[in-house]
Protein backbone atom coordinates (compact mmCIF):
# COMPACT_ATOMS: atom_id res chain seq x y z
CA UNK A 1 0.00 0.00 0.00
CA UNK A 2 1.33 3.44 -0.88
CA UNK A 3 1.03 6.47 1.37
CA UNK A 4 -1.49 7.95 -1.07
CA UNK A 5 -3.64 4.82 -0.87
CA UNK A 6 -3.38 4.77 2.91
CA UNK A 7 -4.51 8.41 3.02
CA UNK A 8 -7.93 7.65 1.50
CA UNK A 9 -10.57 8.11 4.17
CA UNK A 10 -8.11 9.52 6.71
CA UNK A 11 -9.12 12.40 8.96
CA UNK A 12 -6.96 15.41 8.11
CA UNK A 13 -6.51 18.91 9.47
CA UNK A 14 -9.01 21.37 7.97
CA UNK A 15 -7.41 22.60 4.75
CA UNK A 16 -4.02 21.64 6.29
CA UNK A 17 -3.61 25.22 7.51
CA UNK A 18 -2.05 26.33 10.77
CA UNK A 19 -4.31 28.69 12.66
CA UNK A 20 -3.22 32.10 13.96
CA UNK A 21 -2.42 30.73 17.41
CA UNK A 22 -0.07 28.13 15.91
CA UNK A 23 1.56 30.72 13.68
CA UNK A 24 2.04 33.05 16.63
CA UNK A 25 3.63 30.22 18.62
CA UNK A 26 6.08 29.59 15.79
CA UNK A 27 6.95 33.25 15.45
CA UNK A 28 7.71 33.45 19.17
CA UNK A 29 9.51 30.15 19.64
CA UNK A 30 10.99 29.21 16.25
CA UNK A 31 9.25 25.85 16.19
CA UNK A 32 5.74 24.38 16.23
CA UNK A 33 4.55 20.79 16.75
CA UNK A 34 1.69 19.64 14.53
CA UNK A 35 0.04 16.56 16.00
CA UNK A 36 -0.95 13.50 13.95
CA UNK A 37 -0.23 14.95 10.52
CA UNK A 38 -0.09 11.35 9.32
CA UNK A 39 -2.39 8.70 10.73
CA UNK A 40 -1.60 5.28 12.18
CA UNK A 41 -2.09 3.38 8.90
CA UNK A 42 0.14 5.77 6.98
CA UNK A 43 2.82 5.63 9.66
CA UNK A 44 2.80 1.85 9.57
CA UNK A 45 3.45 2.04 5.82
CA UNK A 46 6.29 4.54 6.28
CA UNK A 47 7.72 2.62 9.22
CA UNK A 48 7.93 -0.62 7.25
CA UNK A 49 9.48 1.18 4.30
CA UNK A 50 11.99 2.87 6.57
CA UNK A 51 13.01 -0.51 7.99
CA UNK A 52 13.84 -1.57 4.43
CA UNK A 53 15.81 1.60 3.71
CA UNK A 54 17.81 1.19 6.91
CA UNK A 55 18.56 -2.43 6.09
CA UNK A 56 19.58 -1.74 2.46
CA UNK A 57 21.00 1.78 2.37
CA UNK A 58 21.65 3.48 5.71
CA UNK A 59 25.02 3.77 7.44
CA UNK A 60 25.73 3.34 11.14
CA UNK A 61 28.36 5.28 13.06
CA UNK A 62 29.03 6.38 16.63
CA UNK A 63 27.34 9.72 15.84
CA UNK A 64 28.70 13.21 15.41
CA UNK A 65 32.35 13.65 16.32
CA UNK A 66 33.72 16.50 18.38
CA UNK A 67 34.92 17.73 21.75
CA UNK A 68 31.28 18.22 22.76
CA UNK A 69 31.10 14.48 23.49
CA UNK A 70 33.20 15.03 26.63
CA UNK A 71 30.47 17.33 27.96
CA UNK A 72 27.48 15.19 26.97
CA UNK A 73 28.73 11.66 27.63
CA UNK A 74 30.43 9.74 30.43
CA UNK A 75 33.86 8.32 29.53
CA UNK A 76 32.51 4.79 29.07
CA UNK A 77 29.76 6.07 26.73
CA UNK A 78 31.83 8.17 24.31
CA UNK A 79 32.81 5.32 21.99
CA UNK A 80 29.69 3.23 22.56
CA UNK A 81 26.97 5.43 21.08
CA UNK A 82 25.35 4.74 17.72
CA UNK A 83 23.56 6.71 15.01
CA UNK A 84 21.94 5.39 11.82
CA UNK A 85 21.65 7.92 8.99
CA UNK A 86 20.96 8.32 5.28
CA UNK A 87 20.13 11.19 2.95
CA UNK A 88 17.42 11.77 0.35
CA UNK A 89 15.03 8.96 1.10
CA UNK A 90 12.72 10.22 -1.66
CA UNK A 91 15.25 8.97 -4.23
CA UNK A 92 14.94 5.42 -2.89
CA UNK A 93 11.24 5.11 -2.06
CA UNK A 94 7.95 6.09 -3.68
CA UNK A 95 6.32 6.25 -0.26
CA UNK A 96 8.76 8.92 0.92
CA UNK A 97 8.54 10.82 -2.37
CA UNK A 98 4.78 11.07 -1.88
CA UNK A 99 5.26 12.08 1.74
CA UNK A 100 7.50 15.09 0.98
CA UNK A 101 4.91 16.42 -1.50
CA UNK A 102 1.89 15.85 0.78
CA UNK A 103 -0.19 19.02 1.25
CA UNK A 104 -0.44 18.34 4.98
CA UNK A 105 3.28 19.12 5.11
CA UNK A 106 3.63 21.56 2.24
CA UNK A 107 0.68 23.83 3.12
CA UNK A 108 1.80 24.77 6.66
CA UNK A 109 5.39 25.09 5.47
CA UNK A 110 4.22 27.51 2.75
CA UNK A 111 2.49 29.58 5.42
CA UNK A 112 5.96 30.24 6.83
CA UNK A 113 8.15 30.32 3.71
CA UNK A 114 5.74 31.81 1.19
CA UNK A 115 4.03 30.59 -1.96
CA UNK A 116 7.18 29.16 -3.57
CA UNK A 117 8.55 26.09 -1.77
CA UNK A 118 11.43 23.89 -2.94
CA UNK A 119 12.39 20.56 -1.38
CA UNK A 120 16.07 20.79 -0.49
CA UNK A 121 16.78 17.37 1.06
CA UNK A 122 15.64 14.67 3.44
CA UNK A 123 17.72 12.99 6.12
CA UNK A 124 17.06 10.05 8.43
CA UNK A 125 18.47 10.19 11.95
CA UNK A 126 17.75 6.99 13.87
CA UNK A 127 18.94 6.43 17.42
CA UNK A 128 19.26 2.70 18.11
CA UNK A 129 18.08 1.21 21.42
CA UNK A 130 20.08 1.78 24.62
CA UNK A 131 22.97 3.60 22.96
CA UNK A 132 21.39 6.08 20.53
CA UNK A 133 23.72 9.04 20.18
CA UNK A 134 22.85 12.49 21.54
CA UNK A 135 23.12 15.64 19.43
CA UNK A 136 24.90 18.76 20.71
CA UNK A 137 23.25 22.17 20.60
CA UNK A 138 23.42 23.53 17.06
CA UNK A 139 21.54 25.24 14.25
CA UNK A 140 20.75 23.16 11.16
CA UNK A 141 21.86 26.21 9.17
CA UNK A 142 25.47 25.18 9.88
CA UNK A 143 25.03 22.04 7.77
CA UNK A 144 23.47 23.77 4.73
CA UNK A 145 24.37 27.42 4.88
CA UNK A 146 22.04 29.88 3.14
CA UNK A 147 21.95 33.66 3.10
CA UNK A 148 18.23 33.98 3.92
CA UNK A 149 16.37 34.70 7.12
CA UNK A 150 14.78 32.37 9.69
CA UNK A 151 11.60 31.53 7.76
CA UNK A 152 13.19 31.18 4.32
CA UNK A 153 14.22 27.63 5.20
CA UNK A 154 12.02 25.36 7.30
CA UNK A 155 12.80 21.85 8.52
CA UNK A 156 9.83 19.53 8.93
CA UNK A 157 10.74 16.78 11.39
CA UNK A 158 8.56 13.69 10.97
CA UNK A 159 8.49 11.37 13.97
CA UNK A 160 8.24 7.78 12.77
CA UNK A 161 8.20 6.42 16.32
CA UNK A 162 6.79 7.68 19.60
CA UNK A 163 9.51 9.78 21.26
CA UNK A 164 8.94 10.21 25.00
CA UNK A 165 11.48 11.92 27.24
CA UNK A 166 13.66 8.86 27.73
CA UNK A 167 14.14 8.40 23.96
CA UNK A 168 15.96 11.69 23.48
CA UNK A 169 13.36 14.02 21.97
CA UNK A 170 14.24 17.34 20.38
CA UNK A 171 15.02 20.22 22.74
CA UNK A 172 14.79 23.88 21.68
CA UNK A 173 16.01 27.20 23.02
CA UNK A 174 12.97 29.43 22.85
CA UNK A 175 13.21 32.32 20.39
CA UNK A 176 16.75 31.47 19.30
CA UNK A 177 15.79 31.67 15.62
CA UNK A 178 15.77 35.44 16.04
CA UNK A 179 19.54 35.39 16.65
CA UNK A 180 20.17 34.62 12.99
CA UNK A 181 23.00 32.42 11.77
CA UNK A 182 25.65 31.82 14.46
CA UNK A 183 29.28 30.82 14.15
CA UNK A 184 29.72 27.12 15.01
CA UNK A 185 32.70 25.08 16.12
CA UNK A 186 33.60 23.00 13.09
CA UNK A 187 36.53 21.63 11.15
CA UNK A 188 38.52 18.41 11.12
CA UNK A 189 37.16 16.00 13.71
CA UNK A 190 34.31 18.34 14.62
CA UNK A 191 30.72 18.14 13.44
CA UNK A 192 29.26 21.68 13.58
CA UNK A 193 28.05 22.55 17.08
CA UNK A 194 27.75 25.53 19.37
CA UNK A 195 30.09 26.09 22.34
CA UNK A 196 29.11 23.80 25.20
CA UNK A 197 29.95 26.45 27.78
CA UNK A 198 27.36 28.82 26.29
CA UNK A 199 24.55 26.54 25.13
CA UNK A 200 23.18 23.70 27.26
CA UNK A 201 20.50 21.04 26.89
CA UNK A 202 19.39 21.92 30.42
CA UNK A 203 18.35 25.36 29.16
CA UNK A 204 16.23 23.98 26.32
CA UNK A 205 12.57 23.00 26.14
CA UNK A 206 12.03 19.29 25.61
CA UNK A 207 9.36 18.41 23.01
CA UNK A 208 8.20 14.77 23.24
CA UNK A 209 6.18 13.61 20.23
CA UNK A 210 4.13 10.71 18.93
CA UNK A 211 4.50 8.79 15.69
CA UNK A 212 2.88 10.87 12.95
CA UNK A 213 3.64 14.20 14.63
CA UNK A 214 5.66 16.79 12.71
CA UNK A 215 7.72 19.60 14.22
CA UNK A 216 8.23 22.60 11.96
CA UNK A 217 11.46 24.40 12.81
CA UNK A 218 13.44 27.36 11.53
CA UNK A 219 16.93 26.34 10.45
CA UNK A 220 18.18 29.08 12.80
CA UNK A 221 16.53 27.50 15.87
CA UNK A 222 19.10 26.24 18.38
CA UNK A 223 18.34 22.67 19.36
CA UNK A 224 19.82 19.33 20.40
CA UNK A 225 18.77 16.05 21.99
CA UNK A 226 19.83 13.56 24.63
CA UNK A 227 20.56 9.85 24.24
CA UNK A 228 17.97 7.19 23.52
CA UNK A 229 17.99 5.19 26.74
CA UNK A 230 15.11 2.82 25.90
CA UNK A 231 15.02 -0.64 24.32
CA UNK A 232 13.25 0.73 21.20
CA UNK A 233 14.43 2.56 18.08
CA UNK A 234 13.94 6.33 17.81
CA UNK A 235 13.54 7.27 14.11
CA UNK A 236 13.09 10.80 12.80
CA UNK A 237 13.10 12.05 9.20
CA UNK A 238 14.05 15.65 8.51
CA UNK A 239 12.53 17.25 5.40
CA UNK A 240 14.21 20.50 4.44
CA UNK A 241 12.14 23.06 2.50
CA UNK A 242 13.31 26.46 1.28
CA UNK A 243 12.33 29.49 -0.69
CA UNK A 244 14.08 28.86 -4.04
CA UNK A 245 15.36 32.46 -3.93
CA UNK A 246 17.24 31.68 -0.69
CA UNK A 247 20.78 31.26 -1.99
CA UNK A 248 22.93 28.48 -0.53
CA UNK A 249 26.69 29.03 -0.31
CA UNK A 250 28.00 25.96 1.56
CA UNK A 251 27.07 22.50 2.81
CA UNK A 252 24.71 19.62 2.12
CA UNK A 253 23.16 19.47 -1.38
CA UNK A 254 24.99 22.61 -2.53
CA UNK A 255 24.29 23.42 -6.19
CA UNK A 256 21.58 20.79 -6.59
CA UNK A 257 18.09 21.70 -7.78
CA UNK A 258 15.24 20.37 -5.69
CA UNK A 259 11.65 19.47 -6.46
CA UNK A 260 9.20 22.37 -6.40
CA UNK A 261 6.41 21.22 -4.09
CA UNK A 262 4.56 24.57 -4.25
CA UNK A 263 4.68 27.55 -6.58
CA UNK A 264 7.46 28.26 -9.05
CA UNK A 265 11.20 28.68 -9.34
CA UNK A 266 12.20 31.70 -11.42
CA UNK A 267 15.37 32.14 -13.46
CA UNK A 268 16.29 35.04 -11.19
CA UNK A 269 16.29 32.61 -8.24
CA UNK A 270 19.38 30.84 -9.60
CA UNK A 271 21.41 33.86 -10.65
CA UNK A 272 24.63 34.55 -8.77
Amino acid sequence: MTVAEARIGATVRAEYQMDEQELAFFRENGWMKLEQVFDEVEMQTLSEELDRLIDEWAEESMGWAGDWREEYLDPDERQGTSLIAMHDLQHYSEAFRQMVEDPRLVTPVAQLIGENVELHHTTLHAKPPDRGSPFPMHQDWAFYKHHGGPTEYIDALLHVDDVPSEKGPLQFIKGSHELGALEHIEGEGQAPHLPTDEYHLDDATEVPAAAGDVILMSYHSIHGSDQNRTDEMRRLVRIGYRDPANEQFEGQSLGRDGIMVAGKKRAADTET
